[in-house]
C-alpha cells in the first residue's frame, strides 16, 4: 500500500531506503525502453574487453531507482520532479544489490518544494549520488 504524504507531513531528516538486485531482465528492458543499446550493457563479448571486464547497468537505470523512491515512498504519490543532479562514481553490474537512500534536507514553503539528498550504494560503496528537488501537494483543507 502506498503512503501518501503531503508537504505538511514532511520534515528534515525523513529518509527512505530501497534495495534492488539488478537483474539481466532489468538491463535488457531498460535498453529496450530507453533505446540505449550500447553493447557495454548488452554484449558479454564486447563488455569483457572494456575496463569493467563485464556488462554494466545503465547509469540512468540506477538513477531511476531514485525516481522509484520519490514517486512511491518519499515524498510519494503526487510528488513532481523539478530537478535532479547525478554524480556517477562506479559501475553497477548485473547481480549487484543497489541500496538507494533518499533524505529530506530542506523544505521550501514557496512552491512546496522539497530538496532531497540521494545516494546509491553497492556493497557499502557509493556508486551514484546527487540531489533532487520535487514539488509536493499540500494537505487538502476540509
Amino acid at each position: 500500500m502506498l503512503r501518501v504524504l503531503c508537504f505538511e507531513d514532511l520534515h528534515v531528516g525523513m529518509r527512505e531506503v530501497l534495495m534492488k538486485t539488478v537483474m539481466e531482465t532489468d538491463v535488457v528492458g531498460f535498453a529496450r525502453i530507453s533505446g540505449d543499446e550500447n553493447p557495454i550493457h548488452l554484449c558479454d563479448v564486447y563488455a569483457s574487453g572494456t575496463r569493467f571486464g563485464q556488462r554494466i547497468a545503465h547509469g540512468l537505470y540506477t538513477a531511476s531507482l531514485i525516481s522509484a523512491v520519490l514517486g512511491t515512498r518519499l515524498p510519494g504519490p503526487g510528488a513532481v520532479y523539478r530537478s535532479q543532479t547525478l554524480n556517477f562514481h562506479a559501475p553497477v553490474k548485473i547481480g549487484d544489490v543497489v541500496t538507494v537512500t533518499v533524505e529530506v534536507v530542506e523544505l521550501v514553503p514557496a512552491g512546496r518544494k522539497v530538496r532531497l539528498a540521494c545516494e546509491a550504494l553497492v556493497d557499502g560503496r557509493v556508486v551514484l549520488d546527487g540531489e533532487a528537488i520535487v514539488s509536493v501537494p499540500p494537505r487538502e483543507s476540509t
